[in-house]
């Protein structure tokens, strides 16, 4: 074995074990820290070529003999040091802990900190590990991507499977998905995955004017929406989604004698599930849960056939907050998502100079009733 090698696992050695003292009282922070500095060690001396061909591999397997049972310093683990050194060595700040300036090789593994930069939140960075840092940087490209998942990571305490999954199903580009409690709630991952990316945040009801209906009704409430959209509900599925068949509006559960009235309610043959929909004018409040979650538990057990998945609550209003209805919805037992609508006269200026007006859309739309 040449002297760069044996020199090598030297340092690298000593570096570990002054480590992993310190790793039972900071946790990650000094892992990654330590992973960071032994990536740049081998990134400085491999790259040039400077250790020859077979040094890592030679390195990890002098480690394993001089450190049996050390976990964690495979020819890939030390590899995917590098790589994590090496896609994060221009985004964050490091600070030495020493002011030692004859530090040897070993002390300059572990002498630097990961410390807050204003690119990403660094508490946030430090409290994932190194498994979910290797799924992110080796599945994703941007920087703004892998802040994100590891923001979703630290918020929603994904396990490295669940990750996985959530860069595969491309979350970052559906960002726009509707805010829903579907993963705690729905058991099955595939049925959730589904779920959630079969409904939309936002949702366009061009083929509804509420000026119009101002004029026609005066004040416009729930209902007269309501049977606005029934009276266009073949636009309105087209809207909604993809494999809906509308059941009723105005759904009459029953149960202890008490009977309660679902506005819309539907059928979804992708998801094999009913689905409910409330509507409510103006902004989303927290009470709208509570009484979805009750139509949602009569609905699995009065109406849900046997063969059926669980039923899906879905509130539709005008105005949302999406980080307070995730906060609102979180502790709810029943999938309940909540999305906006536009009317057509809520549209951007630019987008309806560019449409027929009501009669002339009626006329193209197979003559509606005027």
């Amino acid at each position: 074995m040449n002297k760069e090698i044996v020199e090598a696992v030297k340092n690298i050695k000593s570096a570990i074990l002054k480590s992993q003292s310190q790793i039972a009282l900071n946790g990650n922070r000094i892992q990654l820290s330590l992973y960071f500095g032994i990536g740049k060690y081998i990134s400085e001396n491999t790259r040039n070529n400077y250790w020859g061909t077979g040094a890592i591999e030679n390195i990890s397997s002098q480690l394993q003999k001089e450190m049996p049972g050390l976990r964690g310093f495979s020819t890939t683990n030390l590899k995917n040091m590098r790589t994590f050194f090496e896609e994060w060595n221009n985004e964050l700040n490091r600070q030495s802990v020493t002011d030692d300036l004859q530090q040897s090789e070993s002390e300059k593994i572990s002498s630097e900190l990961l410390v807050q930069t204003k690119k990403i939140e660094m508490h946030e960075f430090l409290s994932i590990s190194f498994t979910h840092h290797i799924e992110i940087i080796t599945k994703t490209k941007s920087f703004e991507e892998r802040k994100f998942y590891i923001h979703q990571t630290f918020v929603q305490h994904w396990d490295s499977r669940t990750l996985k999954l959530k860069i595969k199903n491309d979350l970052f580009n559906n960002q726009h998905l509707i805010p829903n409690n579907f993963e705690k709630t729905i058991s099955d991952d595939s049925q959730s995955i589904r779920a959630i990316h079969m409904f939309k945040d936002e949702y366009l009801l061009d083929f509804m004017n509420t000026e119009e209906l101002t004029a026609r009704f005066g004040d416009v409430n729930e209902r007269v929406v309501e049977n606005e959209i029934v009276a266009n509900i073949r636009k309105f599925i087209l809207t909604f989604g993809k494999d809906f068949s509308f059941i009723s509006n105005q759904y009459r559960i029953e149960i202890c004698g008490e009977e309660e009235f679902i506005d819309l309610l539907f059928f979804n043959r992708e998801l094999n599930c009913l689905v409910a929909v409330e509507l409510k004018m103006g902004k989303f409040k927290t009470a709208y849960l509570g009484q979805l979650n009750g139509y949602l538990q009569v609905l699995d057990d009065t109406v849900r056939k046997t063969h059926e998945n669980q039923s899906i609550g879905i509130i539709l209003c005008q105005d949302a907050k999406k980080d307070f209805v995730e906060y609102a919805i979180r502790d709810y037992t029943k999938p309940i998502g909540v999305a906006t609508y536009k009317t057509l006269d809520e549209m951007p200026e630019k987008y309806r100079k560019v449409l027929p007006d009501l009669s002339e859309m009626r006329k193209l739309l197979g003559g509606e009733q005027k």
